[in-house]
């Protein structure tokens, strides 16, 4: 995905990797990533393509041979679909086995427009794709973080914090996180759980 110009990054709004090439309008790709082969996974193709213009599915490839991508049905759905289909060796050698061969169709304008909102606020390419039971790095999670750590030098206005983070007064507001309190009128500090969710670790 890279390597054909994509900006790609990981774990966007429910969707393990999404690909970003800027344009008018940008192109949107979306990987969906399984150990293997399944239902499930298609699913989640059929899902994704509503907001995206081409969806791939990814699994690990087969060791005896046997698996889903070997089967021609499976195979034949995926190009009904529209589905690129691509398999990842235990050495990491990606084999593609099923080219997308037509553009999904973009019926839900709103939530590509979350994807696309989600991929560009997020600074760098934090989370990997496919994790599973640790929080996602979002764009809102960098910008708490941003705020918190400004405020270890002491209390500040939502006024002077949004010179650093343009939503900060709501990121305060909300303080969905528990980090932040008002210690003062228009002036905020960190909780002890905010100081140690950006504390520079002891010795």
């Amino acid at each position: 995905m890279e390597g054909a110009g994509y900006a790609v990054k990981g774990e966007i709004n429910g969707c393990d990797l999404v690909g970003v090439k800027e344009g008018e309008p940008p192109v949107v790709i979306v990987c969906e990533m399984k150990l293997a082969f399944n239902l499930e996974l298609v699913m989640q193709g059929v899902k994704r393509a509503a907001f995206c213009d081409e969806v791939w599915l990814a699994a690990c490839a087969s060791k005896t041979g046997k698996g889903r991508e070997h089967d021609a049905r499976f195979r034949n759905l995926c190009r009904r679909l529209g589905f690129g289909l691509v398999t990842v060796s235990a050495s990491g050698v990606v084999d593609v086995i099923v080219a997308p061969f037509a553009v999904a169709p973009r019926r839900d304008a709103k939530r590509r427009s979350r994807l696309l909102d989600e991929h560009r606020r997020r600074v760098g390419d934090p989370q990997k794709g496919g994790g599973r039971g640790k929080p996602i790095m979002t764009a809102y999670r960098q910008d708490c973080i941003l705020c918190a750590t400004s405020l270890l030098t002491g209390p500040q206005s939502p006024k002077q914090l949004k010179a650093l983070v343009a939503r900060a007064p709501t990121i305060l507001r909300s303080n969905v996180y528990g980090w932040f309190v008002r210690e003062s009128r228009g002036i905020y500090g960190l909780t002890e759980l905010g100081r140690a969710a950006v504390a520079p670790p002891q010795g």
